[in-house]
This record gives C-alpha cells, structure tokens and sequence, in this order.
C-alpha cells in the first residue's frame, strides 16, 4: 500500500480516503518495498549522524532504540493519515493494535541497527 500511495503523488493525489480503494499503480510491490529499504538506511545514516561513527565501534541498545521507536512518528503522523487510516491508525477497527505493532516493529528496526552495529565493531580494529 506504501508504493500506491507513493505511487499516487506525482499525480498530485497525497491523500486518500483508503488507499486500499484507490486505483493499483504500476510497480506500486517494487515502488513500497524500494521507499521502505531506503528510508531504514536514511534512519540509520541519521542515527550515526547524531552519536556519530564512535558509536559504530562502541554501540550501546539505547541510540539504536531512540532512533527506532522515534521513527514511528512517520508513519503515525504522515503515513496513516495519507492512506486513510487516520493520525496514529485512529481510524482504523482497532487503533490500540495498530498502534501497537508499529511501535514494535519500529523498536525491533532500533534492536536491529544495534546488532548490525555490534556485527560491524567486530571487524573494525581496536
């Protein structure tokens, strides 16, 4: 649904009432997934951006969960609404839920650049 709503925009359309109603777009798979991919790397580049490259050979849990669970307000203030789904997914059937799962799968995206950072410190000299 990422890519439909990218997909929209050089058409002028930036919100809709249900993405999941408005028309497919060609390539709107390759186009979500491409967003989703380079948007993580941007999120990365901003976490070693604040802490700085220090961090990548000394990473601590604590920057990688700030910069991950802080990410979740893209898609609760600017993605959801875009698509439909209301500021934080409210109107959606369950918002609690929604809410939910985003904040997780934004924290386990922060666990995740902690243990790409933990693998990398390893092959960096002392």
């Amino acid at each position: 649904m990422v890519g439909r709503w990218l997909g929209h925009m050089p058409r002028g359309r930036f919100r809709h009432g249900a993405i999941s109603r408005a028309a497919a777009v060609t390539g709107e798979t390759l186009i979500g997934w491409s967003a989703h991919y380079l948007t993580g790397i941007a999120y990365a580049a901003l976490l070693t951006g604040i802490w700085g490259s220090d961090w990548i050979s000394r990473p601590s849990i604590e920057p990688a969960l700030i910069v991950g669970i802080g990410t979740v307000a893209a898609p609760f203030l600017l993605m959801q609404p875009g698509m439909g789904a209301g500021i934080a997914a409210s109107r959606t059937p369950r918002p609690n839920v929604a809410r939910f799962h985003s904040l997780l799968n934004h924290a386990v995206f922060g666990l995740g650049l902690y243990l790409t950072a933990v693998a990398v410190s390893l092959f960096l000299p002392a």
